[in-house]
């Protein structure tokens, strides 16, 4: 083991103690400054970058890479009761926020609570995600709208999918896998 993935393991076991995460994969990497609830639940080689927020429920897949200052938030006050602040108005049922596996989010993205990501989708820097993602989508805007599909064909897709479904990757993070 070289002096960078020593320094990268303790790195992330700095982190998830810091953090008092506990339904992380030994792998998962996060980076500095980040607010993450305790219950965050995440898949081998997930990453979050430095300065996010992430509230309560939510599950990120293997592969998955939020960049930096991604927030993960809201979408759960009440707002519509005549004669009553919204300060006051309680919330709705909570919701979990889904994202699968392989899914990029770009740097400063914001996702609402509640919202499911399938895997191998992507989210532009700045988007602000307010309803589900299907699989294999390149998304983006405000509110983030489809731009195209991530692989040209269905046969890709599938070799894709069938690759998250039964691979185990170990490799460093950002560098070429040998296959």
């Amino acid at each position: 083991m070289t002096i960078r993935e020593l320094i990268r393991k303790a790195r992330r076991n700095y982190w998830r103690i810091r953090l008092r995460l506990k339904n992380v994969d030994k792998t998962f990497l996060a980076g500095g400054y980040s607010s993450i609830s305790t219950d965050l639940e995440a898949g081998a080689y997930s990453y979050i970058g430095p300065g996010c927020e992430i509230g309560p429920g939510v599950t990120l897949g293997a592969y998955s890479m939020i960049g930096p200052s991604v927030k993960i938030i809201g979408n759960d006050h009440i707002f519509n009761i005549p004669g009553t602040p919204i300060i006051f108005s309680g919330r709705p049922p909570f919701k979990r926020t889904v994202i699968g596996r392989d899914v990029w989010i770009g740097a400063g993205a914001i996702i609402l609570a509640g919202v499911h990501i399938e895997d191998g989708s992507i989210i532009g820097a700045g988007s602000v995600v307010t309803k589900n993602i299907d699989s294999f989508c390149i998304v983006a805007g405000v509110p983030a709208s489809i731009i195209k599909k991530r692989f040209v064909t269905t046969e890709e897709e599938s070799k894709h999918k069938q690759f998250l479904n039964t691979a185990k990757y170990q490799a460093n993070y950002a560098e070429k896998l040998n296959k």
